[in-house]
């Protein structure tokens, strides 16, 4: 179930997301959990293309993943992104997915840092995206 300030996409598996045994193929979780934070960040009022353009980029800085239990064709999970710290040019996610049951199937943190797009190199975050981060405290669905 929701927490205080998680984030929730509901994505449904699809065959292309699955190997030939009908469960999703374990690289797949990790589009999940990006199409999750990027939602989650657009959430937020900062869209990824505006960002570009402002020279600010987010990149996966590291991640650590546990699978748990397999989800399978035609069923609909949940994939959570909740940011659980933050310095001046990162922040840490507690990400999982959970089946209809509740389930967790998979769950992991990743570390997303803040760069300049045009370099690469560290930047720190936008003001406007702290504020809200520190103002969180509803829960939200796409």
């Amino acid at each position: 179930m929701p927490e205080t300030n998680d984030f929730f996409l509901p994505i449904r598996i699809y065959i292309e997301d699955t190997d030939a045994g009908g469960i999703v193929f374990y690289a797949n979780y990790l589009k999940y959990f990006e199409r999750a934070r990027t939602e989650f960040i657009r959430s937020l009022g900062f869209e990824l293309r505006a960002c570009m353009s402002d020279n600010i980029n987010f990149v996966v800085h590291s991640i650590d993943l546990k699978y748990l239990r397999s989800a399978k064709l035609d069923e609909v999970v949940n994939v959570y992104a909740k940011v659980e710290g933050k310095g001046r040019t990162f922040m840490f996610f507690e990400q999982k997915v959970e089946n209809e049951l509740g389930e967790i199937l998979v769950k992991g943190h990743v570390k997303v840092a803040c760069v300049h797009f045009d370099t690469g190199k560290p930047r720190v975050l936008p003001v406007e995206l702290l504020n809200k981060l520190d103002g969180l405290s509803e829960p939200s669905e796409v």
